[in-house]
């Protein structure tokens, strides 16, 4: 080979290597966390993946909000920012139009009771509404998934919202600007009746009528499909919030002897890491009912739902193996 060549070869592999250098990470997707945590505990995984997937640069939560009223929300999500070592995250409280519903379990007063948290009570957190506009008007545009997992009042709320002093923007003009998507651990697909769109029918149909950004949803018959938290339990971790609720709450039901369908935890999967390597996904919109039953409409455009792909019980090992995520080191 010629010296002109070798040169020419020595700059294409010098060139190629300074550009898979020069290559910067995948943006870690920025998200808001809406949950009604404590009627069910499956919101305890959620939190707890969420938290493994910001450790590893995958996502960078913005704030937690509570979508539900009960007396312990704001203190049971200041003990999990607090445990994964994120104390100052944001915790915003559903307005007064918010259901109530209590943690039937009880693992909310035992994990207040165990571990650190600043916030007592709901009075010391913000009203979700002006929280989420306060955050939103600081994102650059197109930039932040929403992931439901609970009640859609807040997202109702926002919809409706005023400009006020954080944006100029109406709630419908700000969510366009600033969401880039909304994951919603919401519905029956194509058709039923799920816990978290009935609870607030009207606040589910105005969300479902006009959110003015695609809707990415992961229907209760997908986590039916999938059961963890076993081997959380059955886990050498000590002193660990996740664990605290998992334990106390699975023997309290034998229907939940082989674990807990796993709702919550598929959608923030879905919302940092995409669909594409666990779910296939049908488009169209859905439609709400007044009696909170849900059914879709398959000519419809700005909505999706995930079916089925990879086999349960590989994403059962990885959202357990994710559930068993350990706060990092300092």
């Amino acid at each position: 080979m010629r010296r002109y060549q070798y040169l020419i070869l020595f700059t294409t592999i010098f060139l190629i290597n300074a550009q898979s250098f020069a290559q910067s990470p995948k943006t870690p997707v920025s998200v808001i966390f809406d949950t009604d945590i404590g009627p069910d505990y499956d919101d305890v995984g959620a939190i707890t993946l969420l938290h493994a997937l910001a450790d590893s640069g995958e996502c960078r939560i913005l704030a937690t909000m509570a979508s539900n009223r009960y007396s312990r929300i704001a203190a049971v999500l200041d003990v999990y920012n607090t445990y994964f070592n994120r104390p100052t995250i944001p915790i915003g409280l559903v307005g007064k139009n918010g259901a109530n519903m209590a943690c039937g379990q009880k693992w909310d007063s035992v994990i207040t009771l165990r571990y650190p948290h600043d916030i007592k009570n709901n009075e010391q957190v913000e009203e979700a509404t002006r929280l989420y506009r306060k955050i939103l008007s600081q994102q650059p545009d197109n930039s932040v998934t929403i992931i439901t997992v609970g009640f859609l009042t807040n997202m109702a709320n926002l919809i409706e919202s005023k400009p006020d002093q954080y944006s100029n923007l109406n709630g419908t003009d700000l969510i366009r600007k600033k969401v880039k998507l909304l994951v919603s651990m919401a519905g029956a697909f194509p058709k039923g009746r799920e816990y978290n769109v009935h609870v607030h029918a009207a606040a589910s149909k105005i969300v479902a009528e006009k959110f003015p950004a695609p809707i990415l949803f992961s229907g209760v018959e997908i986590g039916f499909r999938l059961f963890t938290g076993i081997p959380l339990i059955n886990s050498e971790i000590k002193a660990s919030p996740v664990k605290d609720a998992f334990s106390i709450s699975i023997p309290m039901n034998p229907a939940d002897r082989n674990g807990r369908p796993s709702w919550d935890q598929t959608a923030i999967l879905i919302a940092v890491r995409g669909y594409e390597k666990y779910f296939n996904l049908e488009q169209g919109r859905m439609i709400v009912n007044a009696d909170g039953s849900n059914g879709w409409d398959y000519n419809g455009k700005g909505h999706s739902f995930v079916t089925g792909k990879m086999e349960d019980n590989k994403l059962e090992d990885l959202i357990n193996h994710l559930m068993m995520h350990q706060p990092v080191r300092k």
